[in-house]
């Protein structure tokens, strides 16, 4: 019989839940939470009651439109980090309904850190990278890490953000510029629009494998205040960020030895980021860069699905 593993996963903004087989994904289903226009996020005790709401409805979908096969285990995101003291409220949410899940089916349950589930999404498609180390960097809203995996898939912190995450960067000054929140596809398109040759940079603040955004937050704003045209102020705010990305991975890989690295997260799905990324580091070509799916770097639970099916292939063999 076709085996089925479920992935969940309630992150700071988005409420998942996927299924995978031997093969791949079978089903993906999200629903973004709500904020109000203007804000620039959610209280953890707003994103816990959005989640459970919406737990209720997309659980019971995922199921019903599950093909024909055999639940085999299920995966969910528990915490942000792989670290025995990393905690978010949002998690309990989905915690709760794996657990609810397992316990019903008589399955397995295996608990993840949102970040294991971020980079093994983005390993689908890059699975040669699975057999080695290499190294990784989590961009999003909440994370901004750069990374050493392990040939066992372990995890070790390199160095992060010292203050913004580069997805507040872009979302404070995009809703400065009255985009709603979150900003990144909205800033992107500005950006994206920018066609001429930059009249300034913005800084780009880098201390080893770790980097700085609020003095770089602050100069966006006040150029903005300023009458800065508003796409060349969000092409400026991209261009700091894959220079600050690109040096820190190079001080990585100094550091490792390692010349290999996997982009994940919502802020790694930004085309126009991976572009000048890739620009940059082509121009020194020491380190080869990889990115997961797109659609596979937001906020998913399909990584949590793949793990418990690797989980599950582990305990078989």
């Amino acid at each position: 019989m076709r085996r089925l593993f479920i992935g969940i996963d309630t992150s700071c903004y988005t409420t998942s839940a996927a299924c995978v087989d031997g093969k791949g994904i079978v089903l993906d289903r999200r629903t973004v939470l709500f904020v109000e226009r203007g804000q620039r996020g959610l209280r953890q005790s707003e994103g816990l009651f959005q989640h459970v709401r919406n737990l209720g409805t997309l659980v019971p979908e995922l199921l019903r439109d599950l093909p024909e096969g055999e639940i085999t285990a299920v995966g969910v995101s528990a915490r942000p980090r792989p670290e025995a003291d990393s905690y978010m409220p949002v998690f309990l949410a989905g915690k709760t309904a794996a657990a609810t899940l397992a316990a019903a089916r008589k399955v397995p349950l295996y608990e993840f850190s949102h970040q294991e589930g971020h980079i093994r999404a983005a390993l689908l498609g890059n699975e040669a990278l699975m057999s080695r180390r290499f190294l990784s960097m989590h961009l999003s809203g909440g994370t901004t890490e750069t990374l050493f995996v392990g040939e066992d898939g372990s995890i070790a912190l390199l160095g992060g953000t010292s203050d913004l995450h580069a997805g507040q960067f872009v979302d404070r000054v995009g809703v400065a510029m009255g985009l709603d929140f979150p900003c990144g596809k909205a800033l992107e398109k500005l950006a994206s629009a920018f066609d001429a040759k930059p009249a300034y940079k913005l800084p780009s603040a880098v201390d080893g494998c770790g980097c700085s955004f609020s003095g770089v937050e602050s100069e966006a704003q006040r150029r903005l205040i300023s009458g800065a045209d508003k796409p060349e102020l969000a092409y400026a705010v991209y261009d700091s960020l894959a220079r600050a990305f690109s040096a820190m991975l190079a001080n990585a890989a100094k550091r490792t030895g390692c010349f290999e690295a996997l982009l994940a997260g919502g802020v790694a799905s930004s085309p126009l980021l991976r572009k000048l990324m890739l620009t940059r580091m082509g121009k020194k070509g020491d380190i080869r860069l990889y990115f997961g799916e797109s659609a596979l770097s937001s906020d998913n639970a399909v990584g949590a699905a793949l793990l418990a099916r690797d989980r599950e292939a582990g305990a078989r063999a």
